[in-house]
Formats: structure tokens, sequence, C-alpha cells
């Protein structure tokens, strides 16, 4: 298709034949802060979370590599005064979210975000269950409110008080966008039945791969790899782990070659390289782009040792 066969879409319709594989934004670390009612385009920001702290967060967020985000309960509510903190860690192995409440905003500045790179920090009370983020960002794309919000409404019907609506989470082209915590699974373009599927396999500690984009404590090349194995076997959220061969030449969202490794000791290489797709507009109204994605081509069992 043309460049010109884009103009008009929905970014989200535009990036129909973009394949999901290693999109996931990388994240490994989790700020999670209730604000109910409207947001701003920009997560941290004066409008939004006021003057006196935004500069500040701002700036520990990125120093601890923590991804800030805002949640709020599917639906409308009226702000108590009372704000649901999650703080998560996604990583290959030992992922955990704690959550608590806070009262003023300024009480997020109290926080050692640096914890998120270790163990549980006991802050907050542990939480066992999986937590679904849905993107329902408005102000950033209209693609993520018109098809993410039904979305988190089905869900939070289904597991009251695991789910939220969340801001940018990361390619809002690939909207309705999902993230669990704490594993950092990352879908796109999921319809109800696909977020459901999604939702109910991390329950069991399994891995639905519809939709999937990649888990979030990986690179793209990372990604494309653990999801390559995926399609060949069925493994649970934590059984594999996933290390890119070191090449100072390869840049991991370009191509690279990643080792896949199931707790059993089977492993895998997987190579991956970049495909040109035709431009086309990231977001909504934007001007159309050339895209890359990421393909496997080469999955080689290797032996074990």
């Amino acid at each position: 298709m043309s460049m010109g066969g884009f103009e008009g879409m929905l970014c989200s319709a535009a990036a129909v034949d973009v394949p999901l594989p290693g999109t996931a934004t990388r994240v490994t670390g989790w700020l999670c802060v209730e604000q109910s009612g409207a947001w701003g385009r920009d997560v941290i920001a004066d409008e939004v979370l006021g003057p006196e702290i935004t500069a500040e967060l701002a700036a520990r967020t990125k120093a601890a590599h923590v991804r800030p985000t805002l949640i709020r309960k599917p639906g409308r509510s009226e702000f108590t005064g009372t704000r649901t903190v999650l703080l998560a860690s996604s990583r290959p192995e030992g992922s955990w979210c704690e959550r608590f409440e806070i009262t003023d905003l300024k009480q997020l500045l109290d926080l050692d975000l640096h914890l998120l790179n270790g163990p549980p920090p006991k802050i907050g009370a542990p939480v066992t269950d999986p937590l679904v983020l849905v993107c329902a960002h408005g102000k950033r794309d209209q693609c993520c409110a018109l098809l993410g919000r039904p979305i988190a409404a089905d869900l939070a019907a289904r597991w009251p008080g695991q789910v939220w609506e969340c801001s940018h989470t990361g390619g809002h082209r690939f909207a309705p966008a999902m993230v669990l915590l704490p594993s950092g699974l990352t879908y796109g373009r999921i319809d109800a039945a696909a977020a459901t599927d999604a939702v109910a396999a991390t329950h069991r500690g399994a891995v639905s791969m519809t939709g999937l984009r990649g888990r979030s404590c990986y690179n793209p090349v990372e990604q494309v790899a653990e999801l390559a194995v995926r399609e060949q076997i069925s493994a649970g959220v934590d059984d594999l782990t996933v290390r890119i061969q070191p090449d100072i030449a390869t840049d991991p969202t370009l191509a690279g070659t990643a080792i896949v490794t199931h707790r059993d000791g089977r492993r895998w290489q997987v190579t991956a390289h970049a495909v040109a797709l035709p431009p086309r507009q990231a977001s909504c109204g934007a001007t159309p782009k050339p895209v890359t994605a990421l393909v496997a081509d080469k999955i080689e069992p290797l032996t074990a040792g």
C-alpha cells in the first residue's frame, strides 16, 4: 500500500499489517499512580499531578529507569482523597508487585524507586493475582480511548479490583493495548475474547499467544526470540529466559541473535532481522514515517549444556 493509502485512517487501522512480536515497550520497573478524571497528554505534567512534585518525580523515575503510569478504575468514579499506588518489577525471574494507598501525592517522593531493581521492598501489601493495565489514554491517541475502554470495562466485570485503565504504554497503533503485571506480558490488537483468554491464562501461570507483542523485560530481538519459541512449545510464564548474543555491531531493535533457555534445560538459538514496511502514521493524525518490523528467520535447537 502506498503512503497515501493510509491517510485519514486511525493509526491502529494503518498498522494492522505490522507484526506484533518485538513491539513491547521495554520496562522493568513500574510506578502506577491512581488519578481519576481526565489526563493530559503527558503522564507526568503539572496539569496532572501538580507543579509541586512533577519535576522531581519525573527526574526520579528517569534516574531509576521506572515507568510512571497513571491508572484509574474503569468507568466513572469520584475522587475519594485516597489513591492506590502499584509498584511492580517485571523481570525474567522474580517479578513482583506491591500495592498501597496514599492521601498526598508528595508521599511519592518518599519512595526509593531504585528498590524496584531488587527484591520486593515490602513497602506495600504483596499482590498475588495478576493485574491488568489497559491503555485508555485518549489525550495521547484516540485509538486507545475508543478501543481500550470497552476492553477494560469487560475485563473489570470479570476480575473486579484487578483491572485498571492506564496512561500511554507505548505503541498506541497497536490498540487495544494491554499489559499484565508483574510479568510485563504486553498485548496489542486484542478483542474482548482475546483479552479474556490472556488474563485467564496468566491466572493459570500460562501464556496466551493471541496478540502477544512481547515481555517488557526484554529488548526487541529477545522478545521476538521468546515468542518464536513459544509458538513451537507450551511454556509457562516464567519457564523461559532469554539473553541476546553480544554483538557490538548489531542494534537489538533491528537484528540480532538470542538464546532462549527453558528451565528444563532445553535451549534454542533464534536469529531475527528487520523487514521494511510502507510508511504509515504511528499516531492518529501524525505524518507517515517508514516502518520496520522484526521477524524471526531461524530457530535452531541447541544441545543441552
